[in-house]
């Protein structure tokens, strides 16, 4: 297992353990290490939903998207940050965009 999954793994138990702060420190120097490693960009977006932090969550997922764009997981996940970032905010648009994503993650996975 290479460096970066071992401490992606260490991170999960950040998450897990509900050691957000931690957790958000550990992904950011993934990240910095290594800004196309999906998975942590994936972590990040949903640890900054739990911690309310939507527009950052929302970056974080469209990157992932952005570096898999035909990965219908990272579509999905999408749509669950922006119902959350509504959820959080109220604001309209992230209900269109959480449909978008989703319908992008349908049919993506009806290619495959």
């Amino acid at each position: 297992m290479s460096d970066i999954h071992s401490q992606y793994n260490e991170v999960e138990k950040l998450i897990d353990d509900e050691k957000f702060d931690e957790a958000i420190v550990g992904l950011k120097s993934i990240l910095a290490e290594d800004d196309s490693f999906v998975l942590g960009h994936l972590a990040l977006a949903r640890v900054y939903t739990k911690t309310d932090q939507h527009e950052d969550a929302i970056k974080h997922g469209e990157k992932a998207c952005e570096l898999e764009p035909d990965d219908a997981f990272n579509f999905t996940a999408m749509s669950v940050t922006y119902q959350r970032a509504w959820a959080g905010t109220q604001d309209q648009q992230y209900i269109v965009k959480a449909e978008d994503a989703k319908a992008k993650a349908q049919m993506l996975q009806s290619r495959s």
